[in-house]
């Protein structure tokens, strides 16, 4: 195999004790790369068909703290820590003009990363995710409440086995929008052996329900800060969430592109040579 069509294996130690694993793959570039960020619960396998159908690009797929070989955390999942590690991370390794690609929870730290730092990112592609998950004001108390119980919860929880990979990808798919193939993709990356089989890497408390969200109101502010142009992908089969968050948030981008594409939520791994056009074309414009 060509070496720009091989994954690399990467890993980023930075200063708060946390490893960052990924790997790269494509044209290799110095200050700029394409930094691919996956979903609640995916890794950066999730975008291996997508780096291959654009080798041109210099992709660097990460997994978040708490997902496949990355470190877990020493205590809670905050959405903003996402957006801190990545910041470390380009600080650390003087990157710039940065493309980000983020698949559901990695378009919301994608679109967040680029409203807080727009001076380190050109472009964004949104896939089938588009603002950030919010709770009304007036259910703070609500929120606070059922995050604190679910933490509670997950103490008492552990992975599930499964007797080898090709069971664990089969619970995978079960949950998912795609084939047996692309489940063993993720859970080849995603899982760890044990005594009695194999186990999922990703913490447990990923599960665990977010103490504190952002207000609708504060997702508007954020969004009118990306300056940078954003395409943003939406599946026509995808989840019902990703759709009402276009009709809210839409407006609030400054350069938006929206193009709607058949598939479920991971179009671009059902859908990888249509999505991969889409990109390309967006590019080439910016």
């Amino acid at each position: 195999m060509p070496k720009r069509f091989a994954a690399v294996p990467h890993q980023y130690q930075l200063a708060n004790g946390l490893q960052l694993a990924g790997w790269r793959l494509g044209t290799p570039s110095d200050v700029s790369p394409t930094l691919a960020l996956h979903g609640w619960l995916d890794n950066a396998n999730s975008f291996l068909p997508l780096a291959r159908a654009l080798p041109e690009l210099d992709w660097l797929s990460l997994d978040f703290a708490g997902h496949g070989h990355s470190s877990h955390r020493a205590g809670a999942y905050h959405f903003v820590d996402y957006v801190s590690d990545l910041y470390e991370l380009c600080r650390q390794q003087q990157w710039q003009a940065l493309t980000l690609v983020g698949h559901s929870m990695g378009a919301m730290v994608a679109c967040a990363f680029a409203a807080a730092f727009p001076e380190l990112v050109r472009r964004v592609v949104l896939i089938d995710a588009m603002g950030l998950m919010t709770a009304e004001a007036t259910d703070v108390a609500a929120q606070l409440r059922q995050g604190i119980l679910s933490r509670l919860h997950s103490a008492q929880k552990q992975m599930p086995r499964y007797a080898d990979v090709i069971q664990a990808a089969q619970a995978r798919q079960k949950q998912s929008d795609f084939d047996i193939n692309t489940a063993l993709l993720l859970a080849e990356r995603g899982t760890v052996e044990v005594n009695d089989g194999v186990t999922w890497r990703s913490d447990v408390k990923l599960r665990e329900v977010s103490a504190i969200r952002y207000t609708p109101e504060h997702a508007h502010l954020l969004l009118a800060q990306i300056q940078c142009p954003v395409l943003a992908i939406i599946a026509t089969d995808g989840l019902p969430l990703t759709q009402q968050a276009v009709q809210r948030y839409a407006n609030d981008f400054q350069k938006l592109t929206l193009v709607n594409l058949p598939g479920g939520h991971h179009l671009h791994l059902t859908n990888t040579t249509v999505v991969a056009d889409v990109i390309q074309r967006f590019f080439r414009e910016n």
